[in-house]
């Protein structure tokens, strides 16, 4: 899609859209006095990231993360040796300079993240030239606990990451954040409301035509992430298979219960369910394949949802654990 291309709102002329399919996020520019990069999609996709973003400045001032999962930090790495800052949530900035095992949930998901630095760490509240405009930073935990909305009053514009889509909100982790974010989620769906914005720019999906029902529908959904504790569960390890299958072009039919098998983030799942890994995995894949949500193909489990093909050869990257010191992931 060419940027702002079926757009349903009108946009200033200094902001660049562009939908992208999984496994990445859509491509968000703002430029004029301080160009910005809202978010910098996969890992598999960088070097197309990068390009797009020449494509539509000159120079890219900073790269703003909603939240560090590797959709969304993907071309960090690449951009910041490159020169470009990068800006993050607190939470996120500070447990990366310690290299805490958990960040980006990289090696919890099994997604790949290169190494990168927070240059600028952001609280609720904090103002940021992005582009030609002044930004409010609006902390949104609940999909992650430091996920970010970026909000710009005068054009009533409101980046909202995976705090909600056109058709669906973020997944919450019970296990890794506790029994409480589903609420979490809710309140910063309500707190985003109230602000009654012109456009939302989702990072998934289409921009919504109806912004007020967006949010009516995303309220919905997230309650029901709250009133059944089981189907949050559930639904976060869909979406989770369901990416796997995406950047790694499906798994073969022997070795996907035991990949699922080995993975954290199912491991839990099965203890919150009070089931064996065995029987949830088991359960998974069949309800994914009968709901078509996943094809069996010639010995291989795919994705049955659009998304871009990803080099393999990508993926090879180490998790945080592993990542050089703070200070040097700038020098690849």
């Amino acid at each position: 899609m060419s940027t702002n291309e079926s757009v349903p709102h009108e946009l200033p002329t200094w902001v660049h859209w562009e939908q992208r399919p999984f496994p990445d996020a859509n491509l968000l520019l703002l430029d004029g006095r301080e160009p910005a990069l809202m978010d910098s999609g996969f890992v598999g996709h960088a070097d197309r990231t990068a390009a797009w973003v020449e494509r539509h400045t000159g120079r890219l001032h900073r790269v703003v993360n909603t939240h560090w999962h590797s959709d969304h930090v993907g071309g960090n790495s690449l951009l910041q040796q490159r020169g470009v800052g990068i800006a993050a949530s607190t939470p996120d900035s500070d447990a990366l300079k310690r290299r805490d095992p958990g960040c980006c949930a990289a090696e919890y998901l099994d997604q790949p993240v290169p190494p990168y630095d927070v240059d600028e760490a952001l609280g609720d509240g904090d103002i940021l030239t992005l582009g030609n405009a002044d930004w409010e930073v609006i902390t949104t935990p609940g999909h992650t606990p430091g996920h970010l909305a970026f909000w710009q009053p005068d054009e009533r514009l409101l980046v909202v990451g995976d705090a909600l889509s056109d058709y669906d909100v973020g997944w919450v982790s019970l296990a890794a954040d506790g029994p409480d974010a589903g609420k979490a989620a809710v309140a910063s769906l309500v707190r985003l409301a109230d602000l009654r914005p012109r456009v939302l720019l989702t990072a998934h999906g289409p921009l919504p035509a109806d912004t007020p029902a967006a949010f009516d529908h995303a309220l919905r959904r997230a309650q029901r992430l709250v009133d059944d504790p089981d189907g949050a569960v559930w639904y976060g390890a869909r979406r989770i298979f369901a990416f796997a299958l995406m950047i790694r072009s499906g798994i073969t039919t022997d070795e996907v219960e035991p990949y699922l098998h080995r993975q954290p983030w199912l491991v839990d799942a099965a203890r919150l369910l009070h089931r064996t890994t065995e029987d949830i995995s088991h359960e998974l894949l069949d309800s994914m394949l009968r709901s078509g949500a996943a094809v069996a193909v010639d010995g291989r489990i795919l994705a049955a949802a659009p998304h871009e093909h990803v080099d393999q050869h990508t993926l090879d990257v180490p998790f945080p654990r592993a990542w050089p010191p703070p200070g040097t992931a700038a020098t690849g």
